[in-house]
């Protein structure tokens, strides 16, 4: 699983799909972001700028990975309002940044903008990531399809978008998976949170219907460079 045996080079991402959820570490050319880190060994990723956190649910905020991790690195964590009530106890108020929908915090060159979520969580969001030599990235967390995502499409274009394909995420499906794609038209297109049938079936939706953009079926643990 070790995403540092990748080194990006301008333009590039690293990336690794570490839970059976929405649980992603990117790696930029100089910057590593852990997002959703929960059921891992703490121990996992040597090296972390940042994490980020899009709701409250344990598969998604687990507090003592996070202040495992925290404790190890003092990276920043950018969370969610509620996710932020769960943790204010065990990170530093220096260290915790809460991120409402619109809200946009820097790490290094690197932006990250907190957009909608449509999930039966209490705050829960998405996020827009822009690498510091701007590729750009769309974790959309357990997110089922909603309007404003149309908007992210037309507004800037993801490289990369990362898709929640079926359960345990209620609501969503390959089909669901499709409609976020067709919203958003990434040049590629992950998906997650699902079984392997689900996550192939996604991929030959994709094939028959959006064949210009890639599906990157990705394996558990394997890192992988994109472009």
């Amino acid at each position: 699983m070790s995403i540092e045996s990748l080194t990006p080079k301008k333009g590039e991402i690293a990336f690794v799909w570490f839970n059976p959820y929405s649980g992603v570490a990117l790696k930029t050319p100089t910057k590593t972001l852990l997002i959703d880190p929960a059921e891992i060994d703490p121990k996992t990723f040597r090296i972390v700028d940042a994490i980020l956190v899009t709701h409250e649910h344990s598969d998604h905020c687990d507090p003592y990975v996070i202040e495992a991790i925290h404790k190890r690195t003092s990276c920043p964590v950018i969370a969610d309002s509620t996710s932020v009530k769960k943790l204010r106890d065990i990170v530093p108020s220096n260290k915790l940044f809460e991120a409402p929908i619109g809200s946009e915090h820097r790490i290094g060159g690197t932006i990250i903008r907190a957009e909608p979520c449509k999930h039966p969580a209490a705050t829960p969001v998405t996020y827009f990531i822009t690498t510091e030599d701007n590729v750009k990235i769309y974790h959309t967390a357990d997110s089922q399809p909603h309007p404003q995502m149309s908007q992210i499409g037309q507004r800037n274009p993801p490289d990369i978008v990362f898709v929640t394909v079926g359960a345990p995420a209620p609501g969503t499906s390959p089909r669901t998976g499709i409609e976020i794609v067709k919203m958003v038209q990434p040049k590629a297109a992950v998906p997650y949170h699902a079984p392997a049938s689900e996550l192939n079936r996604f991929a030959q939706l994709l094939s028959e219907e959006l064949p210009e953009i890639r599906c990157i079926l990705t394996e558990q643990g394997k890192p992988y460079k994109y472009p």
